[in-house]
């Protein structure tokens, strides 16, 4: 018995996945890139206010050094309930559908976002202060690994066959734009100075979050569900659990897919994390550079990065996702290396430099990262694969990427023993591409479920 009654494929869509109508198509295109940018704007905010004040503020009796730790831990631990969120949203978003999960996950990034806003601090309210916020961090993590997989296949799925790389890349560029506006948000409330930031400016762009969300909301709603799904909830087709299926049929690809993403988001996270923040800005390091002409070269990396991952998800189309990941890996390679020797010459143009030539790498690893994942996967667990390979990346790249590097730093004294971290994440995410095969165009729909769901992995089976 399907899990929704069965209902006509909607208008202007056809059978193959893709959309008859232009209108239609800027339409989802739109409305992923809206959506995504205001979910990661919220999870951004929270990272970087983690690297400026969340120490001094709910963590300050376990002294400097470790407060910061921990107000990176708390960074982290939200990866951690990213797989409770994709599980949820998988098993959801295979039964009922790709619109309603998005809906759910951006209703809930929003409440927690503005409540952290809210949140009394520790000299207010003692220990339940840091257990609030990481509750609440929790809530964004949940929200945060359902996000992703529902955006990404409303946006490729409905996608013309020669474009899904493309189309693909607009829910990848809802990230750095996420991290533009959450940046550029930060820049501005530092402004009066950072007493003022310290006591009340840090509030202001988690409250911002209840404008961003109604805008989104409002955006999705008009987004008709995608056509892979209806084709199936027409046939009755839907997975009774999808989750179980996917392990049981799909699991080392879904280690190998998540190893593809770790080795893109370990690196990430030195920005988007609130590393390089902290780091530059420490006024007891060797770096010491005002908070706002850091966030204003992080907010310029963002519209590097926005502009690399829209060249890769065009690229993807061109000469395939994983050559294009190729290029990236290698590209990554040399930003990593690049990085800290530019961000400790102490001048803030170099340290804009590095972090715009590291956004060139991480942009042809992401840009076509939502087409080589939907390509992966069978129509009917489809959801499933995408969010949970997505959301155990994420942990193991980037959910702790930056309490290690702080952690390295302050055991060797210097950033060597971070760069070599980054490049070893480097390496395993191009260790893991190599082992994929290129699916570039394969059919989408349920009537091709038989070849989706032979391996792409090189040595398990043709494809």
């Amino acid at each position: 018995m399907s899990a929704q009654s069965p209902s006509a494929i909607p208008d202007g869509f056809t059978p193959t996945g893709t959309i008859a109508s232009p209108t239609d198509r800027r339409r989802v295109v739109f409305a992923t890139v809206v959506g995504t940018t205001v979910e990661w704007y919220d999870f951004f905010i929270y990272a970087f206010a983690a690297g400026l004040v969340f120490g001094q503020l709910f963590f300050a009796p376990a002294g400097d050094g470790f407060a910061q730790i921990l107000s990176f831990f708390t960074v982290g631990i939200s990866f951690l309930f990213r797989p409770l969120g994709a599980f949820l949203a998988g098993h959801f978003g295979d039964k009922y559908g790709r619109r309603v999960v998005l809906m759910l996950t951006l209703v809930l990034m929003g409440v927690a976002t503005t409540l952290v806003g809210l949140l009394p601090t520790y000299a207010m309210i003692g220990l339940a202060a840091p257990i609030l916020l990481i509750l609440l961090r929790i809530m964004q993590g949940i929200s945060a690994g359902g996000e992703w997989g529902g955006a990404v296949l409303m946006a490729v799925e409905h996608a013309p066959k020669n474009k899904r790389s493309l189309y693909g890349a607009s829910p990848q560029i809802g990230v750095p734009l996420g991290l533009l506006l959450a940046s550029g948000v930060m820049a501005l409330v530092n402004l009066p100075g950072e007493a003022w930031f310290l006591e009340w400016g840090w509030r202001i762009p988690f409250l911002l979050s209840v404008v961003l969300i109604l805008v989104g909301y409002y955006v999705r709603r008009r987004v008709e569900e995608s056509p892979v799904f209806a084709e199936l909830a027409e046939r009755r087709e839907q997975t009774r659990m999808p989750i179980v299926e996917l392990f049981r049929k799909h699991a080392l690809l879904v280690l190998i897919a998540a190893l593809v993403f770790a080795g893109n988001n370990a690196v990430g996270y030195m920005t988007t994390g609130g590393f390089v923040q902290r780091y530059a800005t420490d006024p007891a390091g060797p770096v010491g550079l005002p908070n706002a002409e850091v966030l204003g070269a992080v907010t310029v990396s963002g519209v590097s990065w926005l502009v690399f991952t829209w060249i890769a998800g065009w690229t993807g189309d061109k000469i395939g996702r994983r050559n294009t990941y190729l290029i990236g890996w290698v590209l990554q390679l040399v930003g990593v290396f690049l990085l800290f020797p530019l961000v400790n010459t102490g001048d803030i143009g170099m340290l804009t430099l590095g972090l715009v030539i590291l956004t060139a790498g991480l942009g042809f690893t992401y840009g076509p990262q939502a087409a080589l994942y939907t390509e992966l996967f069978p129509a009917s667990i489809r959801f499933s694969g995408v969010s949970i390979s997505y959301a155990i990346g994420a942990i193991l790249g980037g959910a702790f990427a930056p309490t290690i590097a702080q952690a390295l730093v302050q055991q060797t004294g210097s950033t060597d023993a971070v760069t070599w971290y980054l490049a070893g994440m480097t390496a395993l995410g191009l260790i893991a591409t190599l082992l994929l095969k290129d699916r570039s165009g394969i059919p989408l729909g349920p009537d091709h479920e038989a070849e989706q769901a032979k391996s792409p992995i090189y040595g398990l089976a043709k494809a």
